[in-house]
């Protein structure tokens, strides 16, 4: 089956989806922001698949599951080598401000615990690890056309403390890019905040696989009580 990559990486081997059917498939990464306080236009990697039965999607937020391979290259029966599955993994990122810089405006680069660097498109490094989460996954259908799937960040209106104090999750933003990225289109899942209770950070096209890298900050314009602040976002892609 052909495929159509599109990036600026080594030449890729065609691909189609496999053959895992779901019509939704949630993906969750937690943001965590432990604050221990005392008193750019980038561009992206994408690949087209060969619309083929049955539908499927599958969406990564960090850590994810791929067995027997990876998705490329493909079997000579057309199917790809690798198989996409469940991952349980929660990520973090996180970050520790200094005392002496708590609510000073300077922003805080925070970290990912998260073990995936590279692609399960064809195990390319992609991401730099710890300073960013992966995020990505493919949209097939039975037929052709120009259609999309968006990527939904369900966010807590604050991070809390054992103490039940609470820090805005808007103070943490990420930027976009990726290893290997091409110049020619936009990423995927873009730069952003958590600026709302439900966002839409990005989406997949018909028939695509696409992923991008996020570098996570805190703004640190805010000065809370001291403590550890923890929040949970859930990430789902739905298809028709």
């Amino acid at each position: 089956m052909p495929g159509n990559p599109l990036g600026g990486r080594a030449p890729r081997l065609p691909g189609s989806c496999p053959s895992a059917h779901a019509s939704r498939r949630p993906g969750r990464a937690l943001l965590v922001a432990p604050l221990l306080a005392a008193g750019g236009a980038a561009y992206a990697f994408t690949a087209t698949l060969t619309a083929a039965s049955p539908k499927a999607i599958y969406l990564q937020i960090g850590n994810g599951t791929f067995t027997g391979g990876n998705y490329t290259p493909i079997k000579n029966n057309g199917q790809p080598t690798g198989t996409p599955g469940k991952n349980t993994t929660i990520n973090t990122v996180s970050v520790s401000v200094p005392a002496a810089s708590v609510g000073n405006g300077t922003a805080q680069a925070m970290t990912t615990n998260s073990t995936a660097a590279d692609s399960f498109w064809d195990g390319y490094a992609f991401c730099d690890l710890p300073q960013q989460l992966y995020i990505g996954g493919f949209y097939r259908t039975t037929g052709n056309g120009n259609g999309s799937v968006s990527v939904i960040a369900t966010v807590p209106a604050s991070l809390t403390d054992g103490a039940g104090d609470t820090l805005p999750f808007s103070q943490i933003s990420w930027t976009s890019s990726g290893n290997g990225d091409s110049s020619t289109t936009a990423q995927p899942f873009p730069a952003g905040s958590f600026s709302g209770t439900s966002i839409n950070v990005g989406s997949i096209g018909q028939n695509t696989w696409a992923e991008s890298c996020w570098t996570f900050s805190y703004k640190n314009t805010v000065i809370p009580a001291a403590g550890t602040y923890t929040g949970v976002v859930l990430y789902t892609l739905t298809a028709p």
